[in-house]
């Protein structure tokens, strides 16, 4: 029999336990402000960059610099160096879901053997090339389908995508408004 001492996802629970007990009593420690620059290279092809961060009262900088390449596909007339902004909305969403279904899982002693997301975006492009003022510019809808492996009934996995659904930034952001403000300097 599987105890939850010997369940090992990779997930330090109690070190996330123990913050949300302190930022309970500290919510202004709780504000994070997330950071990314964005440089144009050539045609629709930018490279961005990630470093640093607020939170915890405190600038941060990640252990490295993460560097993402966007681009769009030849089939958009386009040179095909990285993949779609809009794509990145996946990898974005399926990374914290997935994230999240670990975390559940270690602090419900469900070992996991193997996760795995497929997310797949409809998404209509006459809206963004001005074809077809009706037209959306973003995706129709996002489809999420797991397939995950753990010493768990399927009940039980289908809670620990449920709780992490519920507990995702990304999915937050995605399926709730969130004010975003263009300027220029």
């Amino acid at each position: 029999m599987t105890t939850i001492d010997s369940i090992d996802n990779g997930v330090n629970v109690q070190a996330l336990l123990d913050a949300r007990e302190t930022l309970k009593g500290a919510p202004e420690a709780a504000r994070f402000t997330w950071r990314s620059t964005t440089r144009w290279e050539n045609g629709v092809h930018t490279t961005s960059t990630v470093k640093d961060y607020f939170g915890l009262g405190a600038e941060h900088s990640h252990k490295t610099e993460s560097s993402f390449t966007a681009d769009h596909p030849e089939v958009f007339a386009a040179e095909d160096h990285g993949i779609t902004p809009i794509e990145y909305l996946l990898v974005g969403l399926g990374s914290c879901l997935t994230a999240g279904v670990a975390s559940v899982a270690q602090n419900r002693g469900i070992q996991l053997r193997s996760v795995e997301a497929t997310l797949e975006g409809a998404h209509d492009i006459r809206g963004i090339l001005g074809a077809d003022s009706d037209v959306r510019n973003g995706y129709d809808g996002i489809k999420v389908t797991f397939s995950i492996d753990a010493d768990a009934s399927r009940e039980d996995i289908e809670a620990l995508v449920a709780q992490s659904q519920k507990r995702s930034a990304v999915f937050d952001a995605l399926t709730n408004p969130t004010d975003v403000t263009v300027e220029v300097a």
